[in-house]
């Protein structure tokens, strides 16, 4: 539902980003990653865990394949790490804490959109068995625009898709490549950091509104982000 006050003038969407935000997934995927390296007794980059935050499938596999030095194709790779993540999510998602709300309280103002690293089978497992499919409009993974984030690209597609201009819609972001993304599309940003992976200073210091939790999430808040 589409805001009806003064609210609606600041802001026409809110887009979430999925991993480290609404799914606590992304120790998940930085164990099964490794995991997959480790089976190839390859030794895990110091650098390699926050490099591939926000990257495309394509893009991490090929990562995978190219630098940690995993000799199966990136398909290969990918098949096998999504796999994995799909068999946990089965068994348990790991929604994070006041997830469910956060978003119904925003899709009760505005069209919800998703901007995810997340291949797109992982995307609809979430939020079929979250039960959130419902409130979001648009969902676009990053394998399916030329790049991943910290590029623009998913932010702009997304907004695209609902139908609004990037500056009219707000961002919520926890890694330092998904803050970059949303400020480099022209979205006011809302940060909230993930405490396994925090961003980077200079990333963080693109939010508008920097938040401990999503129960902190608020139209409100949504609002104050978009006049900075």
């Amino acid at each position: 539902m589409v805001a009806d006050d003064a609210e609606s003038t600041s802001v026409s969407a809110v887009i979430f980003d999925l991993d480290g935000i609404l799914v606590d997934s992304e120790t998940i995927w930085d164990e099964l990653r490794r995991e997959v390296a480790a089976e190839a007794w390859r030794p895990w980059p110091d650098d390699a865990t926050r490099a591939m935050q926000g990257m495309s499938t394509p893009e991490w596999s090929r990562y995978l394949h190219d630098v940690v030095g995993i000799p199966e194709s990136p398909e290969d790779i990918a098949r096998t790490v999504i796999d994995r993540i799909s068999a946990r999510y089965r068994v348990h998602l790991p929604l994070i804490d006041g997830a469910v709300e956060a978003v119904t309280r925003l899709a009760d103002r505005w069209p919800l959109g998703l901007a995810s690293s997340s291949p797109r089978a992982l995307i609809s497992t979430v939020l079929d068995v979250s039960g959130l499919a419902p409130a979001f409009q648009v969902a676009v993974s990053t394998e399916e625009v030329p790049a991943g984030k910290p590029a623009p690209d998913v932010y702009l597609t997304v907004a695209a898709r609902l139908g609004v201009r990037p500056d009219r819609a707000v961002a919520v972001e926890d890694s330092s490549n998904g803050l970059r993304s949303a400020d480099a599309a022209g979205l006011a940003v809302i940060a909230i950091p993930n405490a396994a992976f925090p961003p980077s200073p200079d990333a963080l210091a693109l939010a508008s509104v920097q938040l401990t939790d999503l129960y902190e999430l608020t139209p409100e808040v949504v609002v104050a982000a978009a006049a900075r």
